[in-house]
């Protein structure tokens, strides 16, 4: 019933136009590895629950590798967050989505010319929903070459023979139909159906009749059933009579379905479905803004790794934490000159994790298009996110949690290249002390010769001062009580073991409290 979908040469994803999308770079497989580490995998699934019938998933497992084509989305964010095209935009979708279900209805029903009304409903409708967003795009100031673009084969579409005939013609069969009269005559058991001959309409008659028990406003006691579809055997045969009985606007209705049974012009239906990856995202993140948290479409290069993000935030954490009427701590990185990577360091609990996965998501979701979170941003577009968090051993694996934190660490610097990013957390806590600051300089040495992108969480202090590519991060806790973690993760060197003697000194455990305390 609906026109498959095939390749179209206008996209509002892509401005290489729809073929770009159906001729295998649109990878409609497995998500990323990294999303399930990054908390990417809770976003998305959050992003697209309530809109199963679009199939957005694989737009969000396909981060974009061309900064063209991801300032082509960012335009087409910018329009969109103009409430007054948005909210055009949904009403198109929402036409869009009652004329899906007359055709899904339709598959279901038995009667011939029952099936053939609802087609005309279908097609009445969408022809009206593509002159009103027609309509709405002639009035709305667009800037977006994505939108330019589908405006412009929307005008094309709308003024052609096509589809000028197929919306008049819908109308003119529907005021046909709707002119015909007849009688049903029901005698026992019997039904017949005549043509109208001036009878009396006994409906107004009854109507009539009662309009002396008419009441003003009162409460409503009536049960309100479901709206019927469906048709019964003898409604059937009444719709059948009716043809026999008008047989040219029923042939005239027969003809038209035959040849126009799927209506539904491939690029409308790509467009219908693509937008969709632009208003989830949007929809997700309007009460965060309204919250007061800032996002922003960062600027992109794919040669300058000069990196720099203000007021950044864990978005999958924010949303989480707005159910909870709790607020995301915002924090700061930059990369400058030959620095690298950077290694975060400090207490337990004290955020740092939510620092590495933060930079993760603003890196992935800056390739896809969307606005990150964050105040402003400036990034350099990686080509792939590799992440190592930590993992319950597996025992079907036979191996140990060292040798298996080798084994993946080994496959990623394989697959690695100077434009990829690194998540590394705490990685090689199984081991000892000695042979983790070992197992560790050896890679990080491997990636500043790589001169990947790299954030390390990690408990080792002389990580931080490896190198002049390194730059040191610490989680920080409040000055006047250390056990009171602040989330706040800023660039500094690592001194853990100040830490330390603040949280000894708190707890009357220095060695000088200590001698005090002794007979």
């Amino acid at each position: 019933m609906i026109a498959q979908e095939t390749s179209t040469q206008v996209s509002i994803l892509d401005p290489q136009g729809g073929a770009s999308l159906t001729a295998g770079k649109l990878d409609r497989g497995e998500p990323p590895e990294c999303l399930s580490d990054l908390n990417l995998d809770q976003l998305i699934e959050t992003i697209t629950a309530p809109k199963q019938d679009y199939t957005l998933k694989p737009h969000f497992w396909t981060p974009l590798q061309d900064p063209k084509r991801i300032r082509y989305r960012q335009e087409v964010m910018k329009d969109l967050e103009r409430p007054s095209l948005l909210s055009r935009i949904k009403e198109f979708a929402e036409k869009m989505s009652v004329v899906h279900r007359y055709l899904r209805m339709v598959e279901k029903l038995d009667y011939p010319y029952h099936r053939k009304g609802w087609i005309l409903e279908g097609i009445l409708l969408y022809t009206e929903a593509v002159e009103t967003l027609f309509r709405s795009l002639q009035q709305e100031p667009i800037r977006s070459e994505g939108f330019h673009t589908f405006r412009g084969w929307l005008e094309t579409y709308r003024s052609s023979e096509e589809f000028q005939y197929l919306s008049t013609e819908a109308r003119r069969l529907k005021e046909s139909l709707a002119s015909l009269r007849y009688c049903v005559l029901i005698e026992g058991s019997k039904v017949k159906v005549k043509g109208y001959e001036g009878e009396t309409d006994y409906s107004m008659e009854v109507e009539n009749t009662f309009e002396k028990f008419r009441q003003g406003q009162v409460e409503s006691y009536l049960i309100k059933y479901p709206e019927r579809t469906g048709m019964n055997h003898v409604e059937g045969k009444i719709l059948e009579l009716v043809a026999k009985l008008y047989p040219e606007p029923f042939a005239e209705l027969d003809t038209f379905i035959s040849s126009h049974e799927q209506f539904l012009d491939p690029t409308l239906l790509a467009f219908e479905k693509e937008i969709q990856f632009y208003i989830s995202y949007l929809d997700l993140i309007l009460e965060l803004k309204q919250k007061g948290y800032p996002f922003c479409y960062p600027a992109l290069s794919a040669t300058d790794k000069e990196t720099f993000v203000r007021e950044g935030f864990d978005l999958s954490l924010a949303t989480a934490l707005l159910k909870e009427g709790k607020v995301a701590v915002r924090n700061d990185f930059s990369l400058s000159g030959t620095e690298r990577i950077l290694v975060v360091t400090g207490p337990n609990q004290g955020g740092k994790t939510t620092f590495a996965r933060m930079v993760g998501q603003i890196h992935y979701l800056a390739s896809l298009g969307c606005p990150v979170p964050g105040r402003e941003a400036r990034l350099f577009l990686v080509d792939r996110i590799f992440t190592h968090f930590e993992r319950r051993e597996e025992v079907a694996t036979h191996r140990g949690k060292l040798e298996d934190d080798l084994l993946r660490i080994h496959a990623m610097l394989l697959h690695a290249s100077p434009r990829s990013l690194f998540i590394l957390n705490e990685i090689f806590t199984s081991t000892t002390l000695q042979d983790a600051v070992f197992l560790s300089k050896n890679i990080m040495t491997q990636l500043l010769a790589m001169d990947a992108l790299c954030v390390w969480v990690t408990f080792l202090d002389e990580l931080a001062s490896l190198s002049e590519k390194t730059v040191s991060m610490v989680a920080q806790v409040d000055p006047a009580d250390p056990t009171i973690r602040t989330f706040r993760v800023v660039r500094k060197p690592a001194d853990g073991l100040s830490y330390a003697l603040s949280l000894a000194h708190k707890y009357r455990l220095t060695y000088q409290q200590i001698r005090e305390r002794l007979p």
